[in-house]
């Protein structure tokens, strides 16, 4: 129904684990118990952050009738491993890939909201962390998981709606600037204060 293949689910899940070690990369050089308790911490933040964002692209753009297809791209897959490596964590360049849309009939407005939807699941998804950060106990491994995957959604969702082309946000923007202010400012809020 959604257009799922073996191909497209290896990509993503490639994806999403190539970029949780590309962040996760600055631990193993502190220390190995480190990275073993941070990777899932930060699978859990991009599985959700990147997963999710390229789904509600995904999903959004075949209601409205287009194909939609999440193609990996390789070298951007390689720049986060070896940024990440080079920098020994201190930077990670993360561009994975992307969902693809084929239409010829979306317009403005449709375009703008597909791509509100990566961003909008983002600020959702990060306010759920961010709440189970918050209900649980000071200093457990729940609050960590909660709070360090609000932190990467909230990020990733204000990273994305920089209105310059091919962001999200330059075809927010594009779209409807009263709706690129309203998914902009409380994601800048909960990725700079939270």
């Amino acid at each position: 129904m959604f257009g799922f293949d073996s191909n497209e689910v290896t990509q993503i899940a490639v994806s999403m684990v190539v970029v949780a070690f590309a962040f996760s990369v600055g631990f193993l050089f502190s220390s190995r118990a480190d990275f073993i308790l941070a990777f899932p911490v930060i699978l859990a933040g991009v599985g959700t952050g990147f997963v999710l964002h390229e789904l509600a692209h995904k999903f959004v753009a075949i209601r409205y009738g287009a194909y939609a297809r999440f193609q990996a791209w390789e070298t951007g897959l390689i720049l986060a491993l070896g940024m990440a490596i080079l920098t020994r964590g201190a930077f990670v360049f993360a561009a994975p890939g992307a969902v693809y849309i084929y239409s010829r009939g979306l317009t403005r407005a449709q375009n703008g909201i597909i791509s509100a939807a990566g961003c909008f699941t983002n600020l959702v998804v990060g306010l759920a962390f961010l709440a189970l950060a918050f209900a649980a106990p000071a200093g457990s491994y729940l609050e960590l998981l909660g709070a360090s995957a609000a932190g990467i959604n909230f990020f990733l969702g204000v990273f994305n709606m920089i209105p310059i082309y091919p962001l999200d946000g330059s075809k927010v923007l594009a779209w409807n600037w009263a709706a690129w202010l309203a998914l902009a400012l409380p994601l800048a809020f909960f990725a700079f204060v939270f």
